[in-house]
């Protein structure tokens, strides 16, 4: 069989500086909490935790003082920071810097929306970690919308500023912003839209490349977290292009029933897929004879 791993698959530049961060805190320390999973991959989380991360829950940060604390790419909203103060914890800052830049936009958004009677909203995933530090920004009155069915949340009779979270797709962005413009001309009002696209590209062209991908293979092997979001989308898109495509989140799961011989294995993955799992993953593949 010929394998080839995706070379665009494997973890965004956000979560390869997190990791980074995590691993170099770690080699000077035994332990580094760590806000939330660092990355949406139960084997990557395994991995750190080996070496000393521990993962806790926002409560549980409400308890701890005299500590290290890692913040992953995701981001997190001002609250967490002012506990951190409060309890003299040291934060690791790993905030991507397009989630942090997104976070400085909408903070300015509101402030501009405050003033005009004006209102924030967000395309993204209802209580996804960067969606949280987003809502954060606006002292949690941003309205999230994660679909069309989230629409009538809107007042259409005071201005909108409208933003996505980083990871959402390009598509599904502008047919929200479309549907925005027709109900506001539906209700005949002179309202006032501002739309800002803050899609990270580094992400969204993530769905293109692996769309050729999968057509180039007879089999697809997609690898990711099941708590992934990208995860989940860009394997539709591979299932899409090729029905033989299939969903693993670690190298137990790799069956030599799914291959034959002679066929064309294509490995990919989401952006929290880590490479060296991609890899052990083609050796084992490689491996089979038949």
């Amino acid at each position: 069989m010929k394998v080839e791993i995706d070379n665009k698959s494997g973890f965004c530049f956000g979560v390869v500086y997190a990791i980074q961060v995590a691993e170099t805190e770690l080699n000077n320390s035994n332990k580094l909490y760590c806000l939330g999973d660092i990355v949406h991959n139960s084997v990557e989380v395994e991995r750190l935790e080996r070496k000393g991360l521990v993962t806790i829950d926002n409560n549980e940060l409400k308890n701890l003082s005299n500590c290290k604390v890692l913040i992953r790419a995701h981001g997190e909203p001002p609250e967490t920071y002012r506990i951190a103060l409060e309890n003299n914890i040291e934060l690791i800052d790993a905030s991507c810097p397009v989630v942090l830049k997104l976070q400085n936009k909408i903070k300015d958004g509101f402030d501009d929306a405050i003033s005009n009677d004006g209102q924030i909203v967000i395309y993204g995933k209802i209580g996804h970690a960067e969606v949280n530090g987003l809502v954060g920004q606006t002292q949690g009155r941003a309205i999230v919308v994660e679909g069309e069915k989230d629409l009538d949340k809107i007042d259409y009779s005071i201005p909108i500023t409208l933003f996505s979270q980083t990871t959402k797709s390009v598509d599904g962005f502008y047919k929200i912003q479309n549907e925005i413009k027709k109900r506001i001309k539906a209700q005949d009002i002179k309202n006032k839209l501002l739309f800002n696209d803050t899609i990270c590209r580094q992400v969204s062209s993530r769905g293109i490349t692996i769309k050729e991908f999968a057509k180039q293979h007879n089999i697809i092997i997609f690898v990711s977290g099941k708590k992934s979001s990208n995860g989940k989308f860009l394997y539709e898109i591979c299932k899409k292009e090729n029905h033989k495509s299939y969903f693993i989140t670690n190298i137990n799961e790799v069956e030599k029933e799914l291959f034959w011989d002679n066929a064309t294995v294509g490995i990919c993955g989401a952006t929290s897929t880590p490479m060296w799992l991609m890899e052990e993953i083609a050796t084992k593949i490689r491996a089979y004879s038949f």
